[in-house]
C-alpha cells in the first residue's frame, strides 16, 4: 500500500463503507498485487492465481464493513486470502498433487535427450528463465497447504512473526519454529537437485524442450518472463519485517513478486461498475 498513511487508509475505508466507489477502488488496488502474489505462490499457476485473486478481492469488497481497526488492513486482507486459499480446490495441483519424492525423481530420471526443438523460434535463454521461475513455484506445491502458506508469508512477504501468527492463528514462537524447519526442507531439496539455486545437476537450459513437451511451459504463453517484477515493499503496509531466523535468504531469491495482470484489474473494475456492486453497496 505505497504512500498511504494510516490516517489516509482509515479515511478511505470509512468512505468506501459509506458507498464511495472511488475510495473502494483505491483500497482494492492497494492490496491487489499482494493478493495476486500470495495466490500465485499458493496455487502454482498464473491462471489459477488470477481466478483466486478475483474471488478474494470480491470477498474483501463485500465484507469491508466487518473490518475493525484493531488490526492492520493488510493483516485483515491476508487473513481473508489465506482462509480462501487454504480451502481452494479448483486449482490444477488440487487435482494433481505432487510431492518432493515425485519432483526429485522427475529431475533425476526424466528422459530429456533426443527431444526435437520445440522452442518455436523463442530464444532459449528466455524459455530457460521461464522454466526456472515456473519450476521453483511448482516446487512449493510439494509442501502441504499450511506449510506452503507459512513459507510464503515468511520468505516472500517477510512478515513479522507476530503478524504472521495472527493471520495463521498460531503463536509467534510456533510460527518461527515451523518456518525455520520448512525453509531448511526447501533449501535441502534445492541443494540436492537444483543447479540454479543449489548444488544439484539440474539446469533449466537443458530441460527446456522436455518442459515444453510435458506442457510445463508454453513458448506462446510466457507468464513469468512477461510479468512486471515489483519490489515487495510496494505491496505491504506493515510495521516490522520478519526477524532473521537463518542464513538461507539467497537460496530463495526466486520468490519474486509480480504486478497482477491487467485483465484482473479490468474484471474488478467491471464489478465495481456493475449493478451487482450497487446492490451490495446498499445492502
Amino acid at each position: 500500500m505505497k504512500n498511504i498513511t494510516d490516517e489516509e487508509l482509515l479515511a478511505l475505508i470509512n468512505k468506501a463503507t459509506a458507498g464511495d466507489k472511488s475510495a473502494l477502488e483505491t483500497l482494492i488496488l492497494s492490496v491487489q498485487d499482494m493478493v495476486f502474489n500470495l495466490s500465485l505462490r499458493m496455487l502454482g499457476t498464473f491462471p489459477d492465481a488470477e481466478d483466486a485473486t478475483q474471488d478474494i478481492l470480491l470477498k474483501v469488497v463485500t465484507h469491508l464493513s466487518a473490518f475493525r481497526t484493531e488490526s492492520l488492513f493488510s493483516t485483515w486482507v491476508f487473513r481473508i486470502a489465506v482462509n480462501h486459499l487454504k480451502n481452494y480446490q479448483k486449482h490444477m495441483f488440487a487435482k494433481m498433487p505432487i510431492s518432493f519424492e515425485f519432483y526429485g525423481n522427475d529431475i533425476k530420471n526424466a528422459e530429456t535427450d533426443n527431444i526435437p526443438d520445440l522452442t518455436q523460434n523463442v530464444e532459449k535463454s528466455i524459455l530457460s528463465e521461464e522454466l526456472k521461475m515456473s519450476c521453483t513455484n511448482v516446487m512449493l506445491q510439494c509442501l502441504d497447504t499450511e506449510s506452503r502458506c507459512i513459507f510464503v508469508l515468511g520468505t516472500m512477504f517477510k512478515l513479522d512473526s507476530r503478524i504472521a501468527g495472527e493471520i495463521l492463528e498460531m503463536s509467534p514462537e510456533a510460527y518461527r519454529q515451523r518456518l525455520s524447519r520448512i525453509r531448511k526442507k526447501m533449501a535441502d531439496f534445492l541443494e540436492e537437485y537444483c543447479g540454479e539455486y543449489g548444488g544439484g545437476k539440474c539446469k533449466c537450459k537443458n530441460r527446456v524442450n522436455y518442459a515444453i513437451q510435458s506442457h510445463r511451459i508454453n513458448p506462446m504463453q510466457l507468464d513469468y518472463t512477461t510479468a512486471t517484477e515489483i519490489p515487495v515493499n510496494t505491496m505491504l503496509n506493515v510495521k516490522k519485517a520478519m526477524e532473521e531466523i537463518d542464513d538461507l535468504s539467497q537460496d530463495f531469491s526466486f520468490c519474486k513478486p509480480y504486478q497482477s495482470p491487467e485483465r484482473t484489474k479490468h474484471l474488478i473494475q467491471e464489478f465495481l461498475d456493475s449493478t451487482q456492486f450497487s446492490v451490495i453497496k446498499n445492502s
